[in-house]
C-alpha cells in the first residue's frame, strides 16, 4: 500500500458520502487552512482531519505510512521555515500541510477513483459550451491520483530492490532504477490512452477539417 493513496474500502460514514460534496468540503477545508494564519485554528484542524481518520476506521497499516511522510515533511520544511521566518511562522506552515495533506488523504481512502470522475465529469457538463472538456477533466483527475499511488509504489519497490543488494543508502541506486521505471510507467500510460484514441482529436483535428474543406 502507497501513503498517500489509494481507496480503502470500507462502510464508515465518510465512505458512503457522495464523492461530489466529499471533494468540495476538502477544497473549502484546504482554502480554510490556507486563510488562516493562527496556529489555535489549524491545531484544531488537525485534530478534524485525525478524528476523521477514526472516524472512517482506516487501518493502521495505511496511517503510519502517511504519519511518517507528514513527520519527515515536518522537519525538513520546519527546519527551513523556523531559519527563515521564526519558530511561529514554521509551525504555521507545517500545521497547513499537515491539515491539507491529511484532508486530502482522508478523502482519497474513502473515495472509489471511478466516482470522483464521475462526479468531476457531472459538475463539468455545464461549462462544455465553453470549450471545457468534462471527461478529459475527470479521466486527468483519476490519473493523477493513481499515478501518486502507483510512484508511491515504485519508490518502495526500488528502495526494497536497493536495499536487498546492499545500497540501501545509495542515491544513485535509488534514482536511476526509479526513474528508469517511471518513465517506462509514462510511456506504457501513453500507449495505454492512445489505444483508446485518446489525443487523436488534437493532433489531427487541424489537418481533419482541412479534408472535409477540401471535400
Amino acid at each position: 500500500m502507497t501513503p498517500l493513496g489509494l481507496y480503502e474500502p470500507g462502510t464508515s460514514p465518510l465512505h458512503r458520502l457522495p464523492a461530489g460534496p466529499s471533494l468540495l468540503v476538502v477544497l473549502v477545508f484546504a482554502a480554510g487552512t490556507v486563510a488562516t494564519a493562527d496556529p489555535r485554528v489549524l491545531g484544531g484542524a488537525c485534530g478534524l482531519v485525525a478524528l476523521g481518520f477514526v472516524v472512517a476506521r482506516v487501518p493502521w497499516r495505511r496511517v503510519w505510512p502517511l504519519l511518517r511522510t507528514l513527520g519527515l515533511l515536518m522537519v525538513l520544511i520546519g527546519v527551513v521555515q523556523w531559519w527563515l521566518l521564526g519558530p511561529e511562522r514554521a509551525l504555521v506552515i507545517a500545521l497547513r500541510l499537515v491539515a491539507a495533506i491529511g484532508s486530502a488523504t482522508l478523502f482519497t481512502l474513502t473515495t472509489r477513483v471511478d466516482d470522483l470522475v464521475s462526479a468531476v465529469q457531472r459538475g463539468l457538463g455545464p461549462f462544455r459550451r465553453f470549450g471545457i472538456h468534462p471527461e478529459r477533466v475527470g479521466l486527468l483527475v483519476g490519473l493523477t491520483i493513481q499515478s501518486v499511488g502507483t510512484l508511491s509504489g515504485i519508490a518502495g519497490q526500488v528502495r526494497a530492490a536497493a536495499k536487498a543488494r546492499g545500497a540501501g543508502g545509495s542515491v544513485t541506486a535509488f534514482a536511476v532504477p526509479f526513474m528508469v521505471r517511471t518513465l517506462r510507467h509514462a510511456d506504457a500510460l501513453g500507449e495505454a490512452l492512445a489505444a483508446r484514441g485518446w489525443g487523436d482529436d488534437d493532433r489531427s483535428g487541424p489537418s481533419r477539417r482541412r479534408m472535409d474543406d477540401a471535400d
